[in-house]
């Protein structure tokens, strides 16, 4: 594997968005760092980009099972922001080069790495090696091969592995999969989702530049429509064909724009999948034997909302980063199932490259042989 550093990394980013702002300035009263209790889980964040930022940390002050223990930044300035605001303390605070003496701190059990996708590897296998159980952020990593060695070095080291597939936690999804399990609407006759965005003027952004991401639209918001699919029949498929369109070729120079798939199924569904970074697009519709239901948006943060041929879904919204992050944490304290495993985010990967190779053959279907439960967590 190529290992990507920091500093390609860091050169890449200065060029694009520049550093990331906290949220706020003010600290937050709340009790973190060595005061809290060991019942709960300490995770340590691994790149303190937008996501980690916005999303996770905020997510991890009403978490019941983990808390924000540690960083790993490589921006010397975000330390004391971070460590004033959140109450972290010093020995928690890692950078790239002093990472792996994370491993003596009895305070952090998880790692989630929150980094480009070529470093995801690189991280997941050090934290893993160190002793601590691994969320490491979606796609899995640059290519299957990665991915069985994320795996591998996870069993080698007896701690837990879980991808970031925060949508397997939260109860509209978990209400599709009801349907399905419970054929709600019948068999279901066809299925497809669409997941992008429009990213704007930004062609420094690291998502652009395939050393960095792997891919484009496929691997980013690609497998949020490939999951759909599957969450959505309950099955693996058997077939994928796809195209690839681009109508800035000036702007995605080394990534892919627009991409569609068509997928079989073995109980005779078909479906189809758009996922684009220059279109706003998020739906998941089923059509089945006695009706339909669909999520639209099916993949954003909050609000999801939902339909059926019955009539509306309504459920509670809450940050899906911090039911997906505790349903890890049960996991690994209660034994409760893993929703999101290695071998999810390995099958979806080998379903990316399926789908990268049909569109090298100008569209030539490709024959899928997944095991019938292959990457299903719970």
């Amino acid at each position: 594997m190529k290992k990507i550093t920091r500093r390609d990394f860091n050169t890449t980013l200065v060029k694009g968005i520049g550093a990331s702002a906290l949220v706020a300035n003010a600290p937050i009263a709340c009790a973190m760092g060595t005061s809290q209790e060991r019942k709960k889980l300490g995770i340590a964040l691994v790149g303190l980009g937008g996501y980690s930022t916005y999303q996770l940390a905020p997510a991890l002050l009403d978490t019941q099972h983990c808390y924000l223990a540690g960083i790993v930044t490589g921006t010397p300035q975000k330390e004391n922001l971070w460590a004033t605001k959140y109450s972290i303390p010093q020995k928690n605070i890692y950078n790239y080069e002093n990472f792996d003496a994370i491993k003596d701190n009895k305070e952090i059990d998880v790692v989630y790495v929150v980094l480009p996708n070529a470093m995801h590897a690189d991280f997941s296998i050090r934290a893993a090696k160190a002793g601590k159980h691994v969320i490491c952020e979606k796609p899995m990593a640059m290519n299957v091969e990665e991915c069985d060695a994320i795996i591998a070095a996870c069993i080698k080291n007896n701690v837990k592995l879980g991808i970031g597939y925060r949508l397997h936690s939260e109860p509209y999804t978990q209400e599709v999969k009801r349907f399905v399990k419970e054929k709600t609407f019948g068999k279901i006759r066809y299925i497809s989702a669409d997941a992008g965005y429009y990213s704007g003027s930004n062609p420094g952004q690291w998502r652009l530049d395939k050393k960095l991401s792997g891919g484009g639209a496929l691997v980013n918001m690609g497998v949020y429509a490939i999951q759909s699919l599957i969450y959505g029949t309950g099955e693996n498929p058997i077939s994928v064909s796809a195209q690839e369109y681009s109508t800035r070729p000036e702007y995605f120079k080394d990534t892919d724009e627009t991409i569609t798939a068509q997928f079989e199924f073995k109980s005779g569904v078909v479906g189809t999948i758009m996922t684009s970074h220059n279109v706003s697009a998020n739906r998941l519709h089923a059509k089945c034997e006695r009706g339909w239901f669909e999520l639209d948006p099916a993949s954003t943060y909050i609000p999801l909302a939902g339909r059926t041929s019955r009539g509306p879904l309504n459920f509670k919204q809450e940050s899906q980063q911090k039911l997906q992050m505790d349903d890890f944490a049960k996991h690994i304290l209660f034994d409760a199932p893993n929703l999101v495993p290695g071998e999810m985010g390995k099958r979806d990967m080998m379903l990316v490259e399926a789908i990268y190779k049909s569109i090298s053959e100008g569209g030539k279907k490709q024959t899928l042989n997944f095991a019938p439960k292959f990457g299903f967590g719970g």
